[in-house]
């Protein structure tokens, strides 16, 4: 097996072991998988194995290539973004080149899902790099969520209850509301909404008018609208007024926002994930974000000038979720698809059992992944 370059680091999920353990000598020789999450506005990869209580990650990539720019206005992946994005894929094939993979999975979510070229770009993807993307739906996307928070799910609160979650995206904004047994360590997903609007989205469509009130107002009231249908359906305001409700955050905006709540002055991921933040204390906080401006926003160490354009979207649609549905703290995740990709990727082979399929090697070739149908 190829040594690894970088030193492994431990994901929210996992406990550093003694160096000398018997458990953490197993956990070393336990399969490699990989997960890559083509969003709209990132490209993130995560190579990972079990550990002890999560997962034990080896290496991690991740690169702003905005694949969604200009699809609000076109309908079409423009040309400069896919590039920019096909590089970025490169650079992720060429890091899992560094590994013995057991398994890999590739997904895209909403601006292939959108784009009338999407699926040309994902061919094109194929061609150029040998990567084999799966482009899943709004409903996958909820559950891969939920599953890359299980553990938050599980470790707080009665033995059943309620959780709501949230994903903040680039083109989109994912609502997952479950059903938590947690004697049984299980959650089902009871219903979701996919928000075509995402933190790309509405910076395309309102551009300045967000930093005025009344387009900020807007934007937070024209979502209102949108989920108190949702609410209706799934009667979540009643099980909120009964304390049954666990609400789970995971996206940049949330993870900034309590990265701010802390005072930190650059973000630190140790701290972040598996906090509490007050939702008042957030609601003040974006309050003065809105006061600051776009220069302000650059200025600040935690934001800087690739998230200033796109903080303000994200807070909007983080005040409409907390608005239609007022609770004290939301429970901060600082993870996301790929943990649920690798997460189900070791699940699957745990219960499946039998002997190991022969390593992966990179360069990828065709139909070396199985596809899942969006």
């Amino acid at each position: 097996m190829v040594q690894h370059r970088l030193r492994a680091a431990t994901h929210p999920q996992a406990t550093p072991l003694p160096p000398a353990s018997a458990t953490n000598r197993r956990m070393a020789r336990a399969p490699l998988y990989a997960a890559i999450d083509l969003g709209t506005h990132n490209c993130r990869l995560l190579v990972a194995r079990a550990g002890e209580r999560g997962l034990r990650v080896i290496d991690s990539f991740s690169r702003a290539v905005r694949l969604g720019e200009g699809l609000h206005h076109s309908g079409q992946l423009a040309e400069a973004a896919m590039e920019r994005t096909i590089t970025a894929l490169r650079a992720c094939v060429a890091r899992m080149g560094l590994y013995e993979l057991h398994s890999h999975r590739a997904i895209a979510t909403e601006a292939c899902r959108r784009a009338a070229n999407g699926m040309d770009f994902i061919a094109r993807v194929m061609h150029e790099t040998g990567l084999d993307i799966s482009v899943i739906s709004a409903r996958e996307e909820a559950e891969l969520a939920l599953a890359a928070c299980t553990s938050l799910l599980h470790d707080r609160g009665s033995a059943t209850g309620r959780g709501l979650l949230f994903d903040i995206g680039g083109g989109s904004t994912e609502i997952a509301w479950a059903r938590i047994d947690r004697d049984a360590r299980r959650h089902d997903l009871s219903g979701y909404v996919s928000l075509p609007m995402g933190i790309m989205t509405l910076a395309e469509r309102h551009g300045n008018d967000i930093f005025t009130d009344a387009g900020y107002r807007g934007i937070v009231n024209g979502i209102v609208s949108i989920l108190r249908g949702f609410d209706d359906i799934h009667c979540i305001t009643r099980e909120i007024a009964r304390g049954n409700v666990m609400l789970l955050g995971t996206s940049g905006t949330v993870t900034t926002l309590a990265s701010l709540a802390q005072g930190q002055g650059r973000y630190e991921r140790a701290g972040i994930d598996g906090s509490r933040l007050s939702v008042p204390q957030a609601l003040a906080m974006i309050d003065s974000l809105r006061g600051a401006g776009m220069a302000g926003l650059v200025r600040n160490p935690v934001i800087g000038p690739d998230r200033a354009r796109y903080l303000l979207p994200g807070c909007a649609i983080f005040e409409a979720i907390v608005t239609t549905w007022p609770m004290m703290n939301v429970t901060v995740a600082d993870r996301g698809l790929r943990d649920g990709l690798l997460l189900r990727m070791i699940g699957d082979r745990g219960r499946h059992g039998g002997p190991a399929p022969t390593p992966l090697s990179f360069p990828l070739h065709r139909h070396m992944e199985h596809r899942v149908s969006p």
